[in-house]
């Protein structure tokens, strides 16, 4: 691939819902451009962005790929990213790199609920947008009411570039809304026509839209406007960019994908209306001066670079993705990763194409490559030089709700889970492994059930080993309401010194659920040796970690050592502990015993029409909703405290209540009493553990 400068770079991520026809319309662009041959299809698994086994298994795009094009003189680097939700942390890596954005709509389906989250992460990341609507080869679609739908949505700013000419229930050509031509399509060429009729009314309307916002542009086109002069082409292409960077015009564009109709078009406006990465601003921290450094993709300035992605596949190994802020990054380039204090010679550069990398002499700043075997960069590190060492702002990635227990079906693979799993979170940012000894149990979080599916798939047909995933233990709390009072003596003669340890001890609720256990001695008269304190304690710690009543760990509870017994001879710090755990034991359970749920704080972002049906499934979670507040967009947050335990499973249900626009979080806030029937359930599966002897 050749060497472009700055000016002649356009970044653009493809958003939309899944099924859109994103990755088809990323596969119509490469073969017009001449880099594929023929087209791949995702039904057949040969694209070039789907080249994950689980992509081409299932057929959906699961991580963001890069595909170069070229393009009258200009380089396009397109980021095809997922559209389904479980992968949202691919699209937020893409569109923090991405100078504009492509949201696709499925023709046949219209605005979806990934059509909003596309607007809205475009809206957050502040990129100006195109519209293209696909499958218009479909004779049913109707581009008009999707133009409608998106103004009553959206309102004036959305303006369509092009509008449709059907013949016989056939999509045939399109009008140029811009040069008020009409053009029809023969084979792979186009050839002016007649503009249709029935294009007319709505052609007039379109382009009133476009001559109001290129009026707007300047008090001297505003002039001519009431004016009633006609602006030329050129002029209205200008001010039309500069609607288009500063968001003020959305254009709306059209084709098939299938058919590579009007994907000619679109790669002709990428190139005309969407910013270079000059246009844009850039900005990261001088770790040596604590100043701004204004990078702003800036080829004479010092080499940077900002690590958006990571790769690791098992067989074309690891590689950092990479979008150069600033300078020209060339082969050998001796780079300092301030993150992890490394420096490094970066040996070749690459732009990768799928998952195929090219190998490449530089990159200019805006441009988008690969780098390999980088060890230590992880991603959102920032690579410069140690005379200018800067970093950057590491993108926001959407934080994981949804968790799953593993465990490893064969043992002797416990050390390879552990290694593969490391290598998918180094790649998936909202992929999160934890160790939660305190439950014996290893916990995997992920942005939803699909997620962590795809996640176990991948160990097994990757790197060839198997999870068990299934619902993660609670973490329930045991303590105890009353008081009680017991004594207990550990005596054991076996021949030789024996074991003697008496002890009498009271247990009450200390009123701290924060802590264990209390431990408090006020033996007099030497019943006690002061020398056996600590074993006392030492057998109160070791109990207070798996409680008696259902195994689960103790808190809030004081104890109290004020009398016993020892023999001169027999007596040991082992005995005394044994005996203060057997205490422990006998006491806790004479004292009112009862289980802690935890209970965390809930909030729910939902559209106004779905309140109803969220709260109502909260009530039945057990949940208490403290109140609503509203927010811009006709939204809703709603904040309950909701058992942890009823949580599981909330991601797919709240989905499902609100067509995938509901949005919650989570956190854990306290502790709460549970209620008896879940206490009874729990006391009886660790009977019916201990007595399989299979308790873990």
């Amino acid at each position: 691939m050749n060497i472009y400068t700055t000016d002649k770079i356009r970044n653009v991520v493809l958003l939309g819902h899944g099924g859109s026809g994103k990755t088809s319309l990323a596969e119509a662009m490469a073969y017009l451009s001449g880099i594929t041959s023929r087209m791949g299809k995702v039904v057949d698994g040969n694209t070039i962005s789907d080249f994950g086994k689980e992509e081409q298994k299932r057929q959906i795009s699961i991580s963001t790929s890069v595909i170069p094009i070229e393009w009258n003189g200009v380089k396009v680097n397109i980021l095809d990213t997922p559209g389904y939700f479980d992968f949202v942390g691919e699209v937020e890596e893409a569109v923090s790199v991405a100078g504009a954005a492509i949201i696709v709509i499925n023709g046949k389906s219209g605005i979806e609920v990934g059509t909003e989250k596309a607007w809205e992460l475009c809206e957050k990341y502040r990129i100006p947008r195109f519209i293209y609507v696909t499958n218009m080869d479909i004779d049913n679609v109707s581009y008009r009411q999707i133009v409608e739908d998106l103004r009553e949505r959206y309102g004036k700013k959305i303006a369509p570039f092009n509008l449709p000419i059907r013949e016989n229930e056939q999509f045939v050509g399109y009008v140029n809304v811009v040069s008020e031509t009409g053009n029809r399509w023969q084979g792979k060429e186009v050839v002016p026509c007649e503009i249709p009729e029935y294009n007319k009314p709505n052609l007039e309307i379109f382009r009133e839209t476009l001559m109001e916002a290129v009026a707007e542009t300047s008090e001297e086109f505003m002039e001519r406007y009431f004016g009633g002069e006609n602006f030329s082409e050129a002029e209205i292409r200008a001010a039309l960019r500069t609607n288009v960077i500063d968001g003020t015009i959305v254009p709306v564009s059209m084709g098939s994908n299938v058919l590579c109709q009007g994907v000619y078009t679109l790669l002709d406006d990428i190139v005309k209306y969407i910013p270079s990465p000059e246009d844009r601003e850039c900005a990261g921290i001088n770790t040596k001066t604590n100043e701004i450094y204004h990078a702003d993709y800036d080829f004479s300035k010092a080499k940077t670079a900002y690590v958006y992605k990571t790769m690791v596949d098992p067989f074309i190994g690891k590689y950092s993705l990479i979008k150069v802020c600033s300078g020209v990054l060339k082969t050998d380039d001796v780079l300092y990763n301030k993150e992890r204090d490394t420096e490094g010679k970066i040996g070749k550069l690459y732009v990768m194409q799928g998952n195929k990398p090219q190998e490449v002499s530089e990159l200019h700043a805006g441009d988008l490559g690969a780098l390999a075997k980088l060890t230590s960069a992880k991603t959102g590190d920032t690579l410069s030089t140690k005379t200018t060492p800067v970093t950057y702002a590491r993108t926001e990635f959407s934080r994981p709700y949804t968790v799953k227990r593993y465990k490893a079906v064969n043992k002797a693979d416990i050390d390879k889970i552990s290694q593969s799993l490391q290598k998918l979170v180094d790649e998936d940012k909202t992929l999160q492994v934890v160790n939660d000894s305190e439950n014996r149990q290893t916990l995997i979080w992920g942005m939803g059930d699909q997620h962590l599916d795809i996640v176990a798939s991948r160990l097994e047909n990757e790197y060839k080993v198997k999870v068990e995933l299934s619902e993660p233990k609670v973490a329930y709390r045991e303590t105890i309401r009353k008081k009680s009072d017991v004594e207990y003596k550990y005596k054991k003669q076996s021949g030789g010194h024996g074991q003697y340890g008496h002890v009498k001890m009271r247990f009450e609720p200390s009123g701290d659920l924060q802590e264990p256990y209390v431990f408090e001695q006020v033996v007099v008269g030497g019943a006690v040796p002061k020398n056996y304190f600590p074993a006392v304690e030492k057998g109160i710690v070791d109990s207070v970690q798996k409680g008696p009543m259902a195994a689960y760990p103790v808190v809030g509870v004081k104890a109290v050592l004020y009398d016993g017994s020892y023999h001169p001879v027999d007596s040991s710090e082992m005995a005394f502990k044994m005996a203060a755990s057997q205490a422990f034991k006998k006491g806790f359970m004479e004292a009112g015993p009862i289980l802690l749920e935890p209970i965390s704080s809930l909030k729910v972002t939902v559209p106004d029409q779905y309140t109803g049906d969220v709260m109502g499934d909260l009530n039945k979670r057990r949940g208490r909703v403290l109140g609503m507040t509203p927010m811009q967009g006709g939204k809703q947050i709603i904040e309950a405290d909701v058992p942890t335990s009823m949580l599981y499973g909330y991601c797919t249900d709240l989905r499902s209540m609100t067509g995938g626009r509901g949005v919650y979080e989570y956190e854990f806030v306290r502790y709460e009493q549970a209620p008896s029937d879940v206490q009874e359930r729990e006391v009886a599966a660790r009977a019916a553990k201990v007595a399989e002897g299979s308790e873990d």
